[in-house]
Order: structure tokens, then sequence, then C-alpha cells
């Protein structure tokens, strides 16, 4: 009885040697005093083909380079490692923190914008760490210190997909903005903060135990830790821009604290608080939607620059306006007619206007009547006089 594995080594010892007989046949043809030393060479060739075949069913698949002749002639293929194959893609772990990526990574991620663009968000971010510094220590009467780690940029389905679990995320909105934002505390924080509120012992790890939803306690504590947190990032952007950050409801699962499509960009802001030995991590999400009516003033390079009011341009602008050519139109009459009456006119009609010599003349720059005159004549050229100033009469109605 034979077993898959005997039968491969036979297939593959017929192959080596349907392989050395092609090659003993093609020196056999060629004849001549040469073909003893190239015979031996191609014997030579098949003897490698046959080790390298039967080195291949035992190695199983090793994870070095390996060089194949596809023919004779033919220069040897190399196989990409598993270490190039990631590269090329992008998928490198050691790139995996870091903003650069290449590959097929860089393509699927071109569409989003870097937070960069939006340099006076960072000094936002800058302000809130220290005010958080601050008012966590009057929180916790403990020693705090807030660390902003980095500002990344995320499709929104993407981050939920990427939330280690268990965690607590709060839903709030920004009221001026009539938009929301994300707010996620991870268990380590939940935890820590519990401990020190409820009168944990200093110099001890806060303890973690998961399997188990969080209680009406630990929410509560937490959802005073984002009232705190939302206070101050409103401060953070009072310089900026009033708004006023409330507090909408605390979820465990991430399905449930959707506030943006899948697709659509956010900005990621993590935040590490530690309290001595304790401590964890805090994330701020806040979709590009939602930073939309503040744009401009996040593209800013510093605070107070001013788009668009140069002085020195607008008194250019405004003395070459006077200067400017306009074309004026004398509208004798207008008259309204039947669209078939129109098609019918032809060469040598005659329309007769309502206008008599002294009917008022119309002077008009585009739409807009500016005058109105009567007409005339000065010299072999046709006049008219501007009786009156219709664009002062139309503003004070206005």
């Amino acid at each position: 009885m034979t077993t898959p594995a005997d039968e491969e080594a036979v297939d593959q010892d017929a192959l080596a040697a349907e392989w050395e007989a092609a090659m003993g046949g093609g020196d056999s043809g060629g004849g001549g005093g040469d073909g003893g030393g190239e015979g031996d060479d191609q014997d030579d060739l098949a003897a490698e083909w046959e080790a390298m075949v039967s080195g291949g069913d035992s190695g199983g698949g090793g994870g070095a380079d390996v060089a194949v002749s596809s023919s004779p002639g033919r220069e040897s293929t190399r196989v990409l490692n598993q270490d190039e194959i990631d590269s090329l893609l992008g998928f490198d772990d050691e790139q995996e923190d870091t903003f650069e990526r290449s590959g097929i990574q860089a393509i699927l991620n071109s569409a989003l914008v870097s937070y960069e663009r939006l340099p006076m968000l960072e000094v936002v971010f800058d302000r809130l760490v220290r005010l958080m510094s601050t008012s966590l220590r009057n929180f916790t009467s403990d020693n705090v210190e807030v660390t902003l780690d980095n500002i990344t940029s995320f499709r929104f389905g993407d981050y939920l997909n990427s939330i280690p679990l268990p965690a607590m995320l709060s839903v709030f909105k920004a009221e001026e903005w009539d938009n929301h934002g994300l707010i996620t505390v991870d268990s380590s924080l939940i935890y820590s903060i519990v401990d020190v509120l409820l009168g944990g012992r200093r110099g001890t790890a806060a303890m973690r135990i998961e399997g188990r939803p969080y209680t009406t306690i630990e929410r509560s504590l937490v959802e005073r830790l984002i009232h705190v947190m939302l206070s101050d990032l409103s401060a953070a952007f009072e310089p900026l821009s009033p708004v006023t950050f409330r507090f909408d409801r605390l979820e465990t699962n991430p399905r449930f604290a959707t506030i943006s499509r899948p697709s659509n960009a956010a900005i990621v802001a993590r935040l590490r608080i530690d309290m001595e030995d304790r401590g964890g991590q805090l994330e701020l999400l806040l979709p590009y939607a939602t930073l939309e009516p503040v744009r401009e003033l996040l593209l800013q390079m510093f605070m107070g620059e001013k788009f668009g009011r140069d002085s020195i341009w607008e008194t250019h602008l405004a003395e070459e306006l006077w200067m400017t050519y306009v074309s004026m139109e004398a509208v004798l009459d207008e008259q309204t007619l039947p669209l078939s009456t129109v098609f019918n006119l032809k060469v040598g009609s005659q329309i007769l206007l309502n206008a008599t010599p002294d009917s008022p003349v119309d002077l008009r720059c585009g739409e807009l009547s500016l005058y109105s005159g009567s007409m005339g004549r000065k010299s072999d050229h046709m006049a008219v006089r501007i009786d009156e100033k219709l664009i002062k009469e139309r503003n004070e109605h206005s």
C-alpha cells in the first residue's frame, strides 16, 4: 500500500528521469568530439535538478530564497521572502506607528487628509494637555501627568475596528458646530480612575477584572472624568472659536457609538494619563466634518492670522476699479412680442416703437439702470442728456 507522499516522490523521480533522458537525447543527436564534455555538463544539470526536487520534498517549504531554472538557457528566478512581500505591500511592522507608509497601504491611505494641514489643531491639543493636567490633579487629588502621544488620521470605520475591548466610548456633541465627536477610555485608565477616586492604596497597580460588564459606579466615575475633559476641550478651543461640548451618552459597544460614515476621515489624538504607577490611554476622535465650520481658522499658522484681509491690496484694488471700462446702453423702448411674430420677421419688416422724441431714455450698465435722460443731438452725434440718477433712488428705497 502506497501513501500520497510515496506517490509524490515517485512522480518527482519520474520527472527527473524524463528531464535527464531529454538531456541525454540532445547529446546523442549532437555528435562530434565536444559532445562528451557537453553531455557531462547536461548530466550534472540533471543531477542538480533531481537533488533540488528531492530537497524541496524533504525541506517542507523553508523560508529562504530559492533559485529555480524553469527551462534550459533561461536565467534563474528568485522567490521573494515574507519580509520583502510585507515591505512591498506596505505592511511592515517597523512602520506601524509612523506616518510614512509605502506600497499598497500608501495608495489606500492617499485619500486621507493629513492633520498637518491644520496647524492650529496641534496648538489646541497642546492647550488641552496643559488644562487637563491641572484639572485632573484637582479631580483625583493625585499627581497626574498628561502627555500627547500622537495625532493621526483614520477612517472612522477602521478606527472602530481597532479599538481594544473592553473600553468605554463617550459620544459628545459640539453645540455650535452641530456635530459629534468620540472619546475612548481604555480599560487600564478606567480601573485606575476607579481605584484612585475610591481611595485605593498608592504604590499598587490597578486591578483589572476582565470578562464582566462595567458596573454603575464605574460608569458614573468615568462619566465624571469625561465631563472634566469636555470642559477643558471647550476652554482649549475658546481662543480660536467659542464652542460648547456637551456629553451625550456612554457606550461599551463600538457599533452603538457610530457618529459618522465608516469611510469618512477623522482626527485621532492619543493622550497618555499617568498617575504615579497607574494610568492608561484616552483617545479623542473628531471627524473632519465636525471641524469643517472652523477649518479656515485651523489652517492658520499662528493665532490671529488674517486670510484675505490685506489693506494694501484692498486699496490698490479699489483704485483700479475706478479705472475700469464698462459699456453702457441707451434703451429707447422695450417691447414684448410673441415668439411667432419674432420668427416671422424678415428683411424689411418694421417694428414700431412706442417712444416719442420727448420720451425718457434709460441708460443701463448690464442689467442695472443707472441714469435716465432725454434724447438729443450734439454736432454730428446722437446724444443723451442725463436728467436723473436712478441708482441713488434705488439705494434709498432699499
